[in-house]
């Protein structure tokens, strides 16, 4: 028998959605046999206990969930995600130099310093890149901080408001689409592949509107032998720049093929989305943490 901890924040157990993906992983843990706790930042105490850890927080460096896996690492207890993931895909410039290193195909991407945001190379980053552009602060989520510029007034804006936030930011070539991909890969093998809609009106998978609310889509999934063409291959590509962790990687399908826009590390799997046709990655998940064979 195993023993797994599952480290949440109350927000992750707010929402139903997710709490109902992990009360299926406890399920599927304990009919194989495993204990399953759920851990909270006054737990962590505990993770040397456990054979795996799985976060389910979010797993910004400045985070507890980056403790957690630090922790883990420390006392050798096999953690998703782990700290070098963490540190990559937690800083857009980090994961995409490492997605251009490894000839990932990504949008056409510039990193600017806080010293470039000025009115002349607005002008010449909208010659190179078009309009608009995509703006981000390097330790965005859940499309927060993610921002597109069609002027240069604009440009100017947000990017001073993003270096707040950090040094380095990123521009990048917007990308029409009515949905993205989303490849969830873990240990070097696909999970899950599903569609993200992107809302009416809207030019990404989830809008923060300015009371608190957000829009977002319907998730449909795919089943894994159903992927077009080129998707998976394009996916893996991208994870094996950083890592053998669990991933979702997000892309856009062009009529050059698949492009890249960006890697997560510690992906949301949410009960009745990403697991709508691939109801085995929980068993998956278990065993990649537990490190049981994968027969029956």
């Amino acid at each position: 028998m195993g023993q797994l901890g599952i480290y949440v924040e109350r927000y992750t157990i707010s929402s139903s959605e997710e709490m109902n993906a992990l009360m299926r992983l406890s399920q599927v843990a304990r009919k194989l046999g495993h204990r399953v706790d759920f851990l909270f930042r006054a737990d962590m105490y505990k993770i040397p206990e456990y054979d795996a850890l799985y976060i389910r927080a979010l797993t910004d460096p400045l985070n507890s969930a980056y403790v957690a896996a630090r922790t883990a690492e420390m006392h050798n207890v096999k953690v998703i995600d782990d700290p070098d993931s963490i540190r990559i895909c937690c800083d857009k410039v980090n994961m995409y130099e490492h997605l251009i290193t490894h000839d990932v195909p990504i949008p056409d991407t510039r990193v600017i310093g806080r010293e470039e945001i000025t009115v002349e190379k607005a002008k010449e980053l909208f010659a190179i890149l078009g309009k608009p552009i995509i703006l981000k602060a390097p330790n965005s989520s859940f499309s927060r901080y993610v921002e597109k510029a069609s002027t240069v007034d604009e440009f100017v804006k947000v990017a001073k408001r993003f270096v707040r936030r950090a040094d380095r930011i990123v521009a990048q070539r917007f990308v029409k689409s009515a949905f993205d991909w989303r490849v969830g890969i873990l240990n070097d093998e696909v999970l899950y592949v599903c569609q993200y809609t992107i809302p009416k009106k809207h030019w990404k998978i989830l809008t923060h509107l300015s009371d608190g609310r957000t829009v977002d889509g319907p998730v449909k999934g795919i089943p894994i032998d159903k992927a077009p063409e080129g998707l998976l291959e394009c996916a893996l590509k991208a994870t094996g720049s950083i890592g053998t962790g669990l991933y979702g990687v997000d892309l856009k399908q062009t009529d050059n093929g698949f492009i890249v826009i960006e890697v997560n590390d510690n992906p949301t799997i949410n009960a009745g989305e990403e697991d709508q046709v691939n109801s085995d990655l929980y068993e998956r998940l278990i065993r990649y943490l537990l490190d049981i064979n994968n027969e029956k």
